[in-house]
């Protein structure tokens, strides 16, 4: 007798004409930033995000994912003390990356020929150097990717510029995984996400129907609950949601 996550997958629906997308999970993203942290030669890494508050001036940063080494001390909350007032002010108006060095004997940040197109933090701050790269996807929010290391950073330009890239990248991915968290554990069956697909190729209900081998009137009711699910208020909104959370191409 099976019972509940025991029981086999149902394999996905083949419908002609739509792909199934693999949700992108946290796991996916982690070893992709573990890769950037070797590439960077730092010993950790930590993933922030920027909450808006209602009030002006309340605005703060949380801790979406990290790798700290206990050597650097007490977590990626540590920026946030050292930092955070300068991190937030900055997002809101630049996308130049951040570095910080740890003081007069401590680990140095050397972008010596990128110096033009960072902003170097006060030193001292912190008994590590590090940097920061601003990540703004927009409707899933925004944020940092923060790498951080005990000995000196040296950094060329052509790093900076990869790595700033990929952090865009991979922080979106976590930023998705984690609004697609927060969804009903019921959130879209393969027949509202096949409407869904093809409602957002340009097709019409009645080309939809057409496809499916179904009525009009169902292929409207699964996108009437699939917009309910995505919390969107039209079919438009819901589409691009579905989209962002990498439910359809």
């Amino acid at each position: 007798m099976l019972y509940g996550d025991d029981s086999p997958a149902r394999p996905p629906i083949d419908i002609p004409g739509v792909q199934h997308r693999k949700p992108i999970s946290r796991s996916d993203v982690f070893p992709h930033f573990l890769s950037l942290q070797k590439t960077l030669k730092a010993r950790s890494f930590s993933v922030l995000r920027a909450i808006t508050g209602i009030l002006p001036g309340k605005a703060s940063l949380t801790v979406q994912m990290e790798n700290w080494d206990p050597v650097l001390g007490a977590g990626s909350t540590s920026v946030i003390s050292a930092y955070g007032k300068e991190f937030l002010t900055h997002i809101d108006c630049s996308l130049l990356p951040l570095i910080w060095s740890a003081g007069h004997d401590g680990s140095v940040t050397h972008v010596s020929d990128f110096a033009g197109f960072v902003k170097r933090l006060p030193s001292g701050a912190l008994d590590f150097s590090g940097i920061a790269f601003p990540v703004r996807p927009g409707a899933v929010g925004n944020g940092y990717v923060v790498f951080a290391s005990t000995s000196s950073l040296d950094l060329s330009a052509e790093i900076i510029l990869d790595a700033h890239t990929r952090c865009c990248k991979l922080m979106t991915d976590v930023m998705m995984a984690e609004e697609r968290r927060a969804l009903p554990a019921d959130t879209l069956s393969e027949r509202e996400i096949a409407c869904l697909q093809l409602a957002g190729d340009g097709k019409i209900s009645d080309e939809i129907a057409e496809r499916l081998g179904l009525s009009v009137h169902t292929v409207n009711a699964y996108l009437s609950s699939a917009t309910i699910k995505l919390d969107s208020v039209n079919r438009i909104q819901a589409i691009a949601k579905a989209i962002r959370l990498g439910f359809i191409n």
